[in-house]
């Protein structure tokens, strides 16, 4: 599987990092230093000045998009229009409207899409899915999350801040993150209910969120994302009529990742504990490019795809548009 990656930023290069088994031959960025800075790292892999320059090149199979959300669903719906295969970084798009039409395409032509919701795929999440669906849990009940971060001089500055590049502020860049994993263990959302506001930086996105998201059945998801932490803080709490899942951190300056399994005892009381701890380096990017190549290879649909974008994409833009944010989302 031949990979171009549009995008060498930070998180284009994780990706050129992690690619699961497939070979990076091309690379595409406005700054174009960046683009050779990562080709050099990689055999016989190109720089070229435009994205659309893959389009008709037959050595490409896989797209990978690493771009801010302003040119995500562009990209991922040319891409998709070439029959190449597609991972494009989280959220996908500035709102869910500019991914119907690249879901719809992909369907058509059997094209496989990933959207990048890596965390999944933290070793935590691993085992905390895998405690789930063996029934460790007994029927799940709600879930609480805090995400956040404290930003650095100048964030206010940065694209992230600029609607028109990201589509949003913390809720559509971590939030949606939280989103995601709350639907992938409780189901969809069928009330939400939020409140997006700028408390801090100097921007026209917001910096803080709180989300409660209730399904059918009434199962809840309280989940807050804030830049405004100062300290980086990610905190996961899972819970179900027979006990609870606890995940803390997430490496690096979030502090060490932790899972802990909190299991109710017949008298209840003070629970069965058992805790695991993932002090090695992070491999989530790594586990979910290779699961993407499987995707392709067995045509099956992928775990994380369009579908997963657009429904949190709708709860952002909900949440937007009652909280006076004119986002489009």
């Amino acid at each position: 599987m031949n990979a171009a990656l549009i995008g060498c930023g930070a998180v284009g290069r994780k990706r050129a990092e992690n690619l699961g088994g497939a070979r990076l031959v091309y690379c595409v960025d406005t700054d174009r230093a960046r683009a050779q800075d990562i080709a050099a790292r990689h055999r016989e892999c190109a720089v070229l000045p435009q994205w659309s320059d893959l389009l008709t090149r037959s050595d490409v199979n896989l797209f990978i998009v690493a771009t801010p959300p302003k040119f995500q669903a562009e990209i991922a719906l040319a891409a998709i229009g070439a029959g190449k295969h597609v991972l494009v970084e989280k959220p996908g798009a500035r709102n869910s409207a500019e991914l119907r039409e690249a879901a719809a395409l992909a369907e058509k032509k059997r094209i496989r899409v990933r959207v990048g919701f890596n965390h999944r795929y933290h070793r935590a999440f691993r085992q905390a899915r895998a405690l789930v669906d063996a029934g460790s849990l007994g029927p799940l009940m709600f879930a609480r999350a805090r995400y956040g971060h404290g930003g650095r001089r100048g964030y206010d500055k940065e694209w992230r801040a600029n609607p028109d590049q990201s589509g949003g502020g913390e809720l559509i860049d971590q939030g949606v993150h939280l989103i995601d994993l709350a639907r992938w263990f409780l189901g969809e959302f069928t009330d939400i209910e939020g409140f997006a506001h700028t408390y801090f930086w100097n921007m026209p996105v917001d910096d803080n969120a709180f989300l409660l998201l209730k399904t059918a059945s009434k199962q809840t998801a309280f989940l807050h994302a804030s830049c405004t932490e100062w300290k980086n803080t990610f905190s996961w709490e899972l819970y179900g009529r027979d006990g609870k899942l606890q995940i803390d951190g997430l490496g690096g300056s979030y502090g060490v990742e932790k899972l802990t399994w909190y299991k109710m005892l017949p008298e209840m009381g003070p629970p069965e504990t058992q805790v695991w701890e993932y002090p090695m380096a992070d491999d989530s990017w790594a586990v979910e490019m290779a699961e993407f190549l499987e995707d392709i290879r067995l045509e099956r649909e992928p775990a994380a795809g369009l579908h997963d974008a657009i429904a949190a994409l709708t709860i952002v833009g909900k949440i937007y548009a009652e909280s006076g944010y004119d986002h489009r989302a």
